[in-house]
């Protein structure tokens, strides 16, 4: 072993920059790690906490390490370390985005047909926004179900408007983003709510050095809205190209006459995209998001009072917090 130790907390790449953020979102949203078994997971945990007490077992590589953290990383919450739903990790993001995505983009002529593919993207959207949440700000059952119900309703109520709206004022090619849309509604209605506790009572910041400085309604708030325009960007490739990609193969007679192709060719197109986009996506902005207190004392007068009452001149320029995903 090196005389460096190694530190589970190092993200490995540079998270300052948008490549380092990039590389390591890809390395741990990798689809792969959807089949590693729980035992194993269990494992590189249970490394984990042994190495950071310095009991690891004789022999230990760098690598074993590396591989410890991608599955730690990838499956464990970073505020709760409890292991995450399968459904809602972000490694799940590709199958199970490519599956709902490719069913609302294809069908959604009917009314039926397109409310039953907003609740379930919905439902599954409130669970990765649940499981990615900031552990630290827990919601009721009944907190969760509000959120639930208001979110699919919205989702559900623009894309039934959209579709009556746009049914006989534009093109068929149109209406083919009608579940884009109601996908970007749900988004800044979804994600809000089922982190609401946060933006009522504030989530956690810390210093520079990881201290417990006092809470901030300002940090969910800017956290919490940029995990919605991520959540958005990650779906817009899909959901924006697809439609003109199916415009226009559809004037080929085999593929138009084919329409059992359909559904398997745009889940796989998708697929493709949300391969490279959940990375992207979630490295649009920092996991650990920085907000200057100076905000919060323009935002905050409460808050910024108790930061006084709890450090008096020790306050930082600047507070760090996770934004979850």
């Amino acid at each position: 072993m090196s005389s460096v130790r190694f530190d589970f907390n190092d993200p490995v790449w540079d998270q300052s920059k948008y490549i380092g953020r990039f590389k390591y979102f890809a390395w741990v949203t990798d689809p792969r790690l959807n089949f590693v078994r729980g035992e194993c997971l269990d494992q590189a945990k249970d490394l984990r906490t042994l190495y950071n007490q310095r009991r690891e077992p004789p022999g230990t590589t760098r690598e074993q390490l590396l591989y410890a953290k991608k599955l730690y990383d990838s499956a464990f919450h970073p505020d709760s370390g409890e292991k995450m739903n399968i459904f809602g990790r972000m490694s799940f993001q590709v199958p199970g985005g490519m599956l709902i995505t490719g069913a609302m983009l294809t069908w959604y002529r009917t009314i039926p047909a397109l409310v039953f593919w907003q609740w379930v993207n919905q439902s599954f959207n409130a669970l990765v926004n649940y499981t990615n949440r900031n552990a630290k700000s827990p919601l009721t059952v009944t907190q969760l179900g509000v959120a639930y119900v208001t979110a699919t309703t919205a989702a559900c109520a623009t894309a039934i408007g959209l579709k009556h709206y746009l049914m006989k004022r534009a093109s068929p090619l149109m209406q083919r983003y009608v579940p884009f849309a109601a996908v970007a509604a749900a988004n800044c209605v979804n994600i809000p709510l089922m982190r609401q506790n946060e933006i009522r009572h504030g989530i956690e910041v810390y210093d520079e050095n990881e201290k417990h400085v006092g809470e901030s309604r300002v940090a969910a708030i800017k956290g919490i809205s940029q995990v919605v325009l991520s959540r958005i960007v990650m779906c817009a490739p899909g959901m924006t190209l697809m439609p003109i990609v199916m415009e226009r193969l559809e004037c080929n007679c085999w593929f138009r006459t084919n329409q059992w192709f359909h559904a398997p060719f745009q889940t796989a197109m998708v697929g493709g995209f949300l391969l490279f986009m959940v990375p992207t996506a979630c490295a649009l902005f920092p996991q650990r998001c920085v907000l200057n207190t100076s905000t919060i004392r323009t935002f905050e007068g409460g808050k910024y009072c108790e930061l006084s009452k709890r450090l008096g001149d020790n306050i930082p320029e600047r507070v760090y917090f996770n934004k979850g995903l």
